[in-house]
């Protein structure tokens, strides 16, 4: 009884995937004939035994499944059997030789037979396959390569065909049939021969099979009527049983871990689910002509590759069955077997295997002397189990953790000579990581964490135990089939079956037809129709070819090639034809074999391999090639284009060889399919030994867009331009640094996506519909391979300083630019003409190499000295030469090279990049991959990031195919538990996405139940699973979800703000942010740089106490955020003053005030000074935009960081034309509040100052860092970050060219502009706005210069105002003042106003807050060409102005009695002043005296000396006093540069405003001064507050004698200011 019967319960997985009732009905059908078949082939297997005894050494059960619980010596004899994922034993090199022969397994007579790795166990029916019944294959007659030629009439193939499922029982075996009486037993062997054979080649044996052959009567059933979309619909559905999505994999595997799946094999086998049967393989005849394509690439056969061991007698009029056919094929491509094999040797590896403890997380060092002195002390807590009360210790940051675990022992054992400190471990409380022993403790960043935050350090004592997770391995294309990614395109070994059994039986009704040959031949064009369908929709022009050998039938139209069907009645014309169309088949299922690596192969397959090589660089012929056509056109491409044509060219490295070379113009032509055939040769003008090794052929498809009707003149015709659709790019020499040779199918991307003229891409068969390209590369009896020449054996090197001045400058100019992409053709000439003086600056050989003029074979040996001969480059430098304008091999392994020193920390942050950078290798295996996996087996926290990385990189089409290869290698080098774990991991991030994606899609009223329901799924979760660490970290492990603290943001992608259960006692909840519908990759990005950023100035001494939180993208579209304790938004904070508080001061201070009392403050001061700064450097360089309230965050602790960084690059936010982000960085006058204790500046804002000018010039020495980090993230797909503009913006911003001095001033100058940028604080108001959820509030708009609001009903009615005339001021600033007139009901005199343009301004902003701009009048503009402050502008407005308040109180209503308008035109203290004062006349010669007010103060200068040049750079003047009456200045720096009678030598700063402590940081320079007049000379310096017309103030002086400086060196410092005093340092 068949294992299909019961009640169909099984069959529900494959009704999931949309098989109707009536296939699962005649695929259970099939399954009972099979099962019959497969009995019977059991029962004969079981009599040869006892007669043969040789035993079968391969099992042809599936083993992809977990076989962890298998016995060990299984798993042992399994191991001398098969490589990593599925790969030949003979791939392991030398790894077991002819002497040692296997244990247990014999090819001798007389040998018992080993273990049976896997127990045969019977398939449950619903596993839809396809068994054979191995017999006496039919053949077609023998083609060139066959042996013997008798040409005996066998039956009819063995099996019904498909069409007899519904119409016929089993047939009978025919009597008469020459083989009905003979069987043989079918032969498993070794297809490895150990004898006489050397390692690692293979034997290219077949087993003779032959059994009893059923006979096929009826053959009116052959002739029945076929329904071929029937046909191709079922074949597309039975695809769909292999490609499960990942949540159905998921679900299914927990029934089978339960026993009550539909596909449980068994308690014996546990595992997950795989596309293939465990019970045998069909038994594959062979056929009897050799294939007629030379694709095959990959001989040696994987564990589940069937080999014939010899040829039967041929039959040319029938072949074999389709199922019979085709053999399994587990790895065929041999780039990628190769690939296994280096995974064989890699996790063999003994720097492998001897790390110690690698199962543990260990927590991230990053040494730097802020960290390490013996001065700082900590203070710590240890935890022990075996004490009562906690431990607390004081001690240095640079004492060891074994250290301070050897005090601890002291307090839990007596006796500590027989303990070893090396067993105990100390564990942060609350996170699933631990300090390493022999690093000092301040290095950790825990402890920094700690310290930074003031939080208290908490550590537990743990005796270290070994963590032994399950190495076993695990089959790379099992792990593949279980990655979530799209459905694979290929089509199933059991689909195509059923397609070539529909063939075969059309072809013997075409044989056995005695007339109606169209008829006949229509139905068997219909059948190769349905393969070449199956089969990508490719027709070969061997197939076209054969078809034309056919008459015109309804199925193809040949207009070229008309048939008589009278020749067609000679049945041996007919046996040609057949064998033609059968043969042009095969090689079409062999070339897509190749193309889309599927599992299965023909059953006889020839091998292109050749013993014969040519090298490369002495083949001086031109490359050529023959593009012969593309197929699987979109039917729409029939009606919109015409003239298609194909444009080929070379490029290395983004660099074209040669001018591209374009193919005839063709149109649409219609054979089976559509097709866009040229048929055309093209020889580029470039010979194959000038042809660099990772040449790139790039070929792109253009067409002519139809024109519309009416218009398709020759004129119009002319106008049309090309539109590309599709291209494709694909390496010349293969991994094996061979020349491609042979047929070629390549899938086009289409031309919306990224072209990569730069790097490799594969071939697009990800999306199931993309066009493909047909090339054939010319075939040859010799290999042509480029073999790398060796480098020169001497290369000079010279002095940088040998060079002239003038070339040293010139170069040190190109050098500066820090980055090879703005290097010009003349900058690269020069570089590589003086590249031997180069060797000095180490960093510029990236800018050296990118000048190098050609890499083709005969360049290379100078090119590789010189790189071999080169300084050691530090890691940073080293990124540079992994970009892609450097795809050479050598130049990529020197670079990996010197990044292999990068400690497991700074791997970390710098593993984004290196993932992309495998975008840009040329082939799958590479030292930069093996250098990742190395390090990712060696760290877990390497190995978790790594992980997720390469998860996020599947997404990416172009390189998908590549993504899952390592994403899988990196799981067969995990162990077991790890697997698991991170299948738990994927798990969870899929429930929280599906969670997230109900709760943004549901009404409002509904997401709170939604929420509460979905969370009930995450608690099941953590029932099945105990435990799980998130994707943040590996160091965060939870056990549950707190439901009553979860809940959701009100923004527009409603995230999840989440709070997990910590699986340690000790720790607090860990609480997250899960986001659905925004892209992460670029908050990553930006979080990265952020931190690289603090890095650099801790290891630099100046540590800018910087919020670092954490951020993953998970996927496109969703990710994790850290949730920052302890921290509300700005918007929350100002609110707090009501909706203008962002118009106020005092909300920042007053807050921090608040949750800082006492001496506290003055910490929380600090640190917003320091974090402040910080954050306007690292906003400004990265171009961080869309900066408002809400996403600008404040902790209790005064530290600030910024969130959502969804903008960047300088891609602001546009109002129409308008940036929304108009200042360089955020920098309000509430922040300066903070940072000087007061509405006026301080000195605080001096450090405040220096702080951002030193962080800055900081990372300007790290220009280089940030442009390849950067630049190798161009690929990954974020849209800001695609090309060199967005780059531009980074290298303008740092400025690279500039000196310090320069950059401090420049930045200094960006701090005011932000300071003083009224937009911002407009931005905050409007966001407040926009957040508030009722339109009502107290709070009321207010004017900025009145004190008060005014009312109509307080201040009287107006009736008129009118703007007299204007008046030119000098206070506060130079400018002019309106003077208006208002009139007012019952009021006897006019009332006199001052107001500026400014003001009017002002009013009209917060009108428009208020009111709609229809019922306000226009306001004047407030741009003018020339001076803003001349008269002739001040007239014009006044005229303006005049117009404008005159329509404002004739406006209506509402607009004109409101309380905004009467405060304006109400009187102001300055109005009644102005009355009765008039400013002070200017002297009639021109001259001020100068009255000297209190002096005092002092001033902080920086002077210099170099090239003749004198630098005095004014930084800062600190406690100035008051005016006489009492106002603060409007001080500057005026210098003389003594003796100077003519007074040639004064300059000046500008002005500061309304301070007693500017800030300038402004360079004066004297050029031209010799350095023997410098000791005759002093600096006369003096401080005068600007007084406009009127006499300036002396605020203090002092004289400098320059004899008395040092000058060698720069000199900074501050100097007291007096009235006539000498200053020193």
């Amino acid at each position: 009884m068949s294992s299909t019967q019961g009640s169909g319960e099984h069959w529900k997985s494959l009704e999931s995937v949309g098989i109707s009732h009536k296939e699962l009905a005649m695929a259970e059908a099939l399954q009972m004939e099979y099962d019959a078949l497969s009995r019977l082939r059991h029962d004969k297997e079981e009599n040869r035994a006892k007669q043969n005894t040789d035993p079968t050494l391969i099992s042809w059960d599936e083993p992809v499944l977990d076989f962890y619980s298998k016995p060990a010596d299984r798993r042992n004899d399994l191991k001398l059997l098969r490589g990593l994922s599925g790969s030949d034993p003979t791939l392991n090199y030398n790894s077991l030789s002819p002497q040692e022969g296997l244990p247990n397994h014999s090819t001798s007579q007389g040998s018992q037979p080993g273990p049976d790795p896997w127990p045969k166990v019977s398939l449950p029916g619903d596993y839809l396959c396809i068994f054979d019944s191995s017999d006496a294959g039919f053949s077609l007659s023998p083609g060139p390569g066959d042996v013997g030629g008798s040409s005996k009439k066998l039956s009819p193939p063995p099996l019904p065909p498909r069409v007899s499922i519904w119409n016929t029982p089993p047939l009978p075996p025919r009597k008469g049939s020459p083989f009905s009486s003979k069987i043989s037993q079918p032969n498993d062997i070794n297809p490895f021969s150990l004898v006489e054979q050397p390692p690692g080649k293979l034997q290219g044996h077949r087993i003779l099979e032959e059994e009893e052959e059923l006979g096929s009567g009826g053959q009116e059933h052959l002739l029945g009527s076929v329904d071929y979309d029937g046909i191709n619909d079922a074949i597309t559905r039975l695809n769909l049983k292999s490609t499960y999505d990942a949540e159905m994999l998921r679900d299914a595997t927990r029934d089978w871990k339960e026993g009550q799946g539909p596909l449980d094999f068994g308690k014996d086998t546990p595992g997950k689910p795989v596309a293939r049967s465990k019970t045998m393989p069909p038994q594959v005849p062979p056929r009897t002509y050799a294939s007629r394509s030379a694709n095959r690439k990959n001989a040696a056969p994987s564990k589940n590759r069937r080999i014939s061991a010899t040829l039967v007698g041929s039959r040319p009029r029938t072949v074999t069955n389709g199922h019979e056919l085709f053999e399994v094929s587990e790895e065929r491509d041999e780039e990628v077997a190769a690939f296994c094999h280096m995974l064989d040797i890699l996790r063999s590896g003994s720097d492998i295997r001897d790390y110690s403890l690698t199962g543990y997380v260990w927590s991230a060092v990053t040494p730097s002397p802020e960290h390490l002195g013996d001065e700082v002390n900590l203070k710590v807590t240890v935890l022990c189990d075996s004490l009562r009360e906690p431990l607390t210790f004081t001690c240095n940051c640079s004492s060891t953790v074994d250290l301070l675990i050897y005090q601890t022992l002291c307090y839990t054992h007596d006796e500590l000579r027989d303990v070893d400190v090396g067993d105990f471990v100390l564990k942060p409380c609350g996170l699933e990581e631990f300090l390493q022993n022999k690093h000092a403790l301040g290095s950790h960043e825990y402890i920094q964490h700690c310290r930074k935050f003031d939080i208290d350090i908490r550590l537990q004592l743990l005796e270290q135990k070994a963590v032994n997770d399950d190495q076993s391995p695990s089959t790379l294309n099992y792990l593949i089939h279980l990655q979530e990614r799209p459905v694979k395109q290929t089509i199933s070994r059991q689909a195509l079956s059923l397609l070539f059994d529909t063939y075969h039986n059309e072809v013997d009704a075409f044989l056995l037809a005695d007339g109606d040959f169209p008829l006949n031949a229509d139905r068997v064009v219909q059948s190769i129709k349905a393969i070449c369908n199956a089969l990508a929709a490719v027709e070969t022009p061997e197939i076209t070819n054969a078809l034309n050998q056919l008459p015109p039938c309804p199925s193809r139209m040949q207009p070229k090639i008309q048939k008589d069907p009278s020749i067609l009645a000679v049945r041996e014309n007919r046996e040609k034809v057949v064998e033609a169309l059968t043969a042009a088949i095969l090689d079409l299922v062999e070339l897509y074999c190749n193309t889309f690596n599927a599992d299965f192969q023909t059953a006889v397959h020839g091998s292109h391999k050749h013993d014969l090589v040519q090298e490369a660089c002495h083949f001086s012929g031109p490359l050529a090639f023959t593009v012969y056509a593309t197929h699987r056109i979109p039917i729409t491409w029939a009606t919109s284009y015409e003239d298609f044509y194909l444009s080929c060219s070379l490029s290395h490295g983004g660099k074209e060889l040669c001018s591209p070379l374009q193919t005839r113009r063709a149109h649409l032509y219609k054979y089976l399919f559509h097709l866009i055939v040229w048929d055309q040769q093209l020889c580029f003008p470039v010979q194959v030994n000038r042809l660099p090794r990772e040449t790139l052929l790039c070929a792109t498809l253009y067409a002519l867009p139809i024109p519309p009707p009416g218009s398709s003149s020759d004129t119009n015709k002319q106008r049309r331009a090309p539109e590309a659709l599709g291209w494709v790019t694909t390496p010349l020499f293969n991994f094996r640094q061979v020349l491609t040779c042979g047929r070629k199918l390549l899938g086009l991307w289409p031309a919306t996506q990224e072209h990569p003229g730069a790097r490799w891409s594969a071939p697009n068969f990800h999306q199931p519909d993309s066009v493909i390209l047909q090339i054939d590369f010319p075939t040859s009896a010799f290999d042509t391979k480029f073999t790398s020449p060796p480098g020169d054996k001497f290369s000079p090197r010279y002095e940088f300083g040998s060079l002239r001045e003038e070339d040293q400058g010139k170069l040190k100019d190109i050098m500066q630019k820090e980055s090879l992409y703005w290097l010009t053709d003349a900058d690269k000439k020069r570089l590589w003409e003086k590249r031997y003086y180069c060797h000095s600056e180490v960093s510029s050989l990236p800018l050296v190499l990118a000048s190098a003029p050609s890499w083709e074979w005969a360049c290379l040996p100078d090119i590789y000295v010189l790189l071999k001969q080169w300084t050691h480059m530090n890691h940073q430098d080293a990124l540079g030469l992994l970009h892609a304008i450097f795809p050479d091999q050598e130049v990529r392994r020197m670079a990996v090279q010197w990044i292999s020193s990068l400690s497991d920390a700074e791997l970390l942050d710098y593993l984004p990049q290196l993932v992309q950078a495998l975008k840009y290798e040329c082939y799958l295996d590479s030292p930069l991959v093996r250098f990742l996996l190395k390090r990712a087996v060696s760290d877990l926290r390497v190995t978790h990031y790594f992980f997720w990385l390469l998860k996020d990189g599947l997404k990416d089409s172009q390189f998908s195919i590549r993504y899952q290869y390592l994403l899988a290698a990196l799981l067969c080098c995990c162990g077991k538990g790890l697997r698991e774990e991170f299948n738990r991991q994927c798990w969870l991030v899929n429930t929280l996405a599906k969670l997230a994606q109900q709760v943004r899609e549901a009404a409002p009223s509904a997401r709170q139940g939604i929420l509460r329901t979905g969370l009930e799924d995450v608690k099941q979760f953590f029932a099945l699973n105990g435990s799980c660490r998130l994707p943040l970290s590996p160091s965060l492990l939870v056990k549950g979800i707190v439901s009553r603290d979860c809940s959701y943001f009100n923004s527009n992608a409603v995230p999840l703000k989440l709070s997990f259960q910590n699986m340690d006692p000790l720790g607090e909840n860990i609480r997250v942010i899960f986001k659905c519908g925004d892209d992460l990759r670029q908050d990553m990005l930006t979080l990265q740089m952020i931190r690289i950023m603090s890095k650099i100035w801790v290891q630099e001494g100046l540590d800018m106490r910087m919020v670092i939180f954490r951020c993953f993208s998970t996927g496109r579209g969703r990710g994790m955020v850290e949730m920052i304790p302890n921290a509300e938004t700005l918007r929350k904070i100002q609110v707090e003053h009501g909706v203008t508080g962002s118009f106020k001061d005092r909300p920042l201070a007053d807050w921090l005030q608040k949750h800082n009392p006492g001496d506290e403050y003055e910490k929380a001061v600090e640190n917003f000074i320091y974090s402040c700064a910080g954050c306007c450097v690292a906003t400004y360089v990265l171009g961080i935009c869309d900066r408002h309230n809400d996403n600008i965050m404040l902790k209790t602790t005064g530290h600030m960081f910024h969130i959502d960084f969804g903008r960047f690059l300088g891609h602001a936010q546009m109002f129409g034309n308008i940036k929304r982000d108009r200042a360089p960085f955020v920098f309000t006058s509430d922040m300066a509040y903070v940072i000087n204790g007061g509405d006026k500046p301080s000195s605080r804002f001096h450090d405040f100052v220096d702080l951002c000018c030193q962080a800055y010039n900081l990372i300007r020495k790290h220009t280089h860092l940030f442009l390849n980090l950067l630049g190798l993230m161009l690929s990954c797909g974020i849209p800001e970050l695609s090309d060199l503009e967005d780059l531009k913006y980074v290298y303008d911003a740092l400025r690279p060219q500039d000196t310090e001095a320069n950059a401090t001033t420049y930045f200094t100058r960006l701090i005011e502009s932000s300071l003083g940028s009224v937009a911002t604080k407009l931005n905050f108001f409007i966001h407040n706005l926009a957040q508030m959820k009722f339109t009502g509030s107290d709070d009321r708009l207010t004017l900025s210069f009145a004190p008060r609001t005014q009312t109509l009903k307080s201040s009287g009615r107006i009736i008129d105002v009118f703007l007299c005339r204007h008046e030119k001021v000098f206070y506060p600033s130079k400018g002019y003042i309106y003077v208006v007139k208002v009139m007012r009901e019952n009021a006897h005199e006019a009332i006199y106003i001052q107001r500026t343009f400014e003001e009017f301004q002002e009013l009209h902003n917060k009108l428009r807050l208020l009111f709609p701009s229809a019922l306000l009048p226009s306001f004047p503009s407030r741009f003018v060409i020339g001076r803003s402050w001349g008269e002739a502008v001040a007239e014009r407005r006044r005229e303006e102005l005049n117009g404008y308040i005159w329509h404002l109180i004739h406006a209506a209503p509402e607009v004109a009695e409101c309380d905004l308008v009467y405060t304006f035109f109400h009187p102001l203290p300055r109005d009644e002043k102005a009355l009765g004062t008039s400013p002070a006349p200017r002297s009639s010669d021109g001259s001020w005296a100068r009255p000297i007010g209190k002096v005092g103060g002092e001033v902080k200068l920086s002077i210099s000396y170099k090239n003749n040049k004198l630098f005095i750079m004014v930084m800062h003047i600190r406690d100035l006093q008051l005016l006489q009456d009492g106002n603060d200045p409007d001080p500057y720096v005026k210098i003389y540069l003594l003796p100077d009678p003519q007074k040639t030598t004064k300059r000046k700063t500008k002005v500061a405003r309304k301070t007693c402590n500017p800030t300038y940081n402004e360079m004066l320079v004297y050029d031209g001064i010799p350095r023997g007049d410098l000791q005759q000379r002093e600096l006369q310096l003096s401080v005068l507050s600007e007084q406009g017309f009127r006499e300036n103030v002396l605020l203090g002086e002092v004289h400098i004698r320059l004899r008395e400086l040092d000058l060698a060196q720069e000199k900074t410092g501050w100097f007291a200011l007096g009235s006539r005093s000498h200053g020193t340092l």
